[in-house]
């Protein structure tokens, strides 16, 4: 039987169509609804960090919904305190640390908004993002985002951020005493995974610092190990005020959280935040195991490694359409030379391979972080073939090369 899609007809049209319908995954492949097989190098935004389906997942979530899903946040439960001092631990916050659950990475920053406005109040009304940064579609968190056509339907914004350049310069420019927090993403995945300039996070820290303004560094995208530390602030050896965390801290799972350093902990205070459902038994379980098993396996190192094999398999393709990588540990972004992205990612769905683009000149690739050999060589087959044929209908429609 042959599947048609029909998702516009029940679902609101945020999203636009949907690329596929897929019924079952296991490991690093989903199977659509016709049965056929892909290679899963989006990982569901970077969510599913053991891949689909994995052992150490289901039991977790067997075993939990069997015994306590959910009590409220009046009451406290094993799981709950457990991934706190997890996350904690592997943040390194120290005895002074503090964790504040939520159900996703938007719910993360927006306490992390809060927090930051807990911490300036009257005297400090000034929150600074970087441009073409991304946090969140929430009102609190799309004030946070640098991308005024994102915005723009939803005007006015809630006041008080101002965007600037990702660079020290304009970072000295722009920071005062009467700023409350810096936002920072260390990697901005939906701008097409760009880095921040070398140094940037160690001058970050010192000018917050100096001028008394949290610095906050949203780790959704880039935490539970996925560029080769358990999160992207500890390549700097810096230590910020707070960091937000969700997608793969899960494995599939809703789950956000925001971690407090000794600095920030004690802004919140009872009644200034809440949710019904953060940090519920269920969903705390099944994370504390995914962070386990991440631990156990030692799959931060194997995103390190991964990674490194992944740019060599793409530098070794050497497509006249890739002008070179960008990223760290599992989470790359291949750079074009023509604004062909949409066309590379549909190609290789045709293939068997479920890659993204996060604009046009880019393809982003995070893909479990259990990846292995057989998962990488079956990717540098498909991936060059996507490559020859985008680059050779290109050829035919411009008479050249891009």
């Amino acid at each position: 039987m042959t599947w048609q899609i029909d998702a516009g007809r029940d679902l609101v049209k945020s999203f636009g169509d949907r690329m596929a319908m897929f019924v079952r995954g296991e490991g690093a492949y989903l199977w659509d609804a016709n049965g056929r097989r892909y290679l899963d190098f989006l990982a569901g935004i970077a969510v599913t960090s053991l891949g689909h389906a994995h052992p150490v997942f289901v039991e977790a979530l067997a075993t939990q919904a069997a015994t306590l899903a959910h009590v409220s946040n009046y009451f406290a439960t094993p799981p709950q305190l457990e991934l706190a001092s997890r996350l904690k631990r592997l943040a390194g916050t120290g005895d002074g640390g503090r964790v504040y659950f939520g159900n996703s990475g938007a719910e993360a920053n927006e306490a992390a908004f809060k927090l930051a406005r807990l911490h300036g109040g009257a005297d400090r009304p000034r929150v600074l993002a970087l441009t073409n940064a991304f946090h969140g579609r929430t009102m609190g968190t799309l004030a946070l985002t640098g991308k005024p056509a994102m915005q723009e339907p939803f005007l006015p914004m809630v006041p008080g951020v101002e965007f600037i350049d990702s660079t020290v310069e304009a970072l000295e420019a722009a920071i005062d005493d009467r700023v409350a927090a810096l936002f920072i993403e260390p990697i901005k995945g939906e701008a097409g995974v760009v880095e921040l300039p070398t140094g940037y996070l160690q001058a970050a820290r010192e000018l917050t610092e100096r001028h008394g303004a949290l610095l906050i560094v949203d780790e959704i995208q880039t935490g539970a190990g996925r560029t080769g530390e358990w999160f992207a602030f500890q390549h700097a050896g810096i230590t910020p005020d707070a960091i937000t965390v969700a997608k793969g801290i899960g494995g599939g799972f809703p789950i956000g959280a925001l971690i407090t350093f000794a600095s920030a902990s004690d802004l919140f205070y009872p009644g200034t935040h809440g949710s019904t459902f953060g940090g519920n038994a269920l969903g705390t379980a099944v994370a504390g195991a995914v962070l386990a098993e991440i631990e156990r396996a030692d799959l931060v190192a194997n995103a390190a490694d991964r990674g490194a094999q992944l740019r060599a398999i793409i530098d070794r393709i050497g497509s006249p359409l890739v002008s070179g990588c960008r990223g760290q540990g599992l989470l790359i972004g291949v750079g074009l030379r023509a604004p062909v992205a949409k066309a590379v990612v549909a190609a290789a769905q045709e293939r068997g391979l479920i890659i993204n683009a996060p604009n046009d000149e880019t393809i982003r690739l995070v893909p479990a972080l259990n990846i292995g050999d057989v998962e990488l060589d079956e990717f540098a087959l498909l991936f060059a073939d996507t490559l020859a044929a985008v680059q050779a209908a290109l050829a035919d429609s411009t008479g050249g090369t891009p």
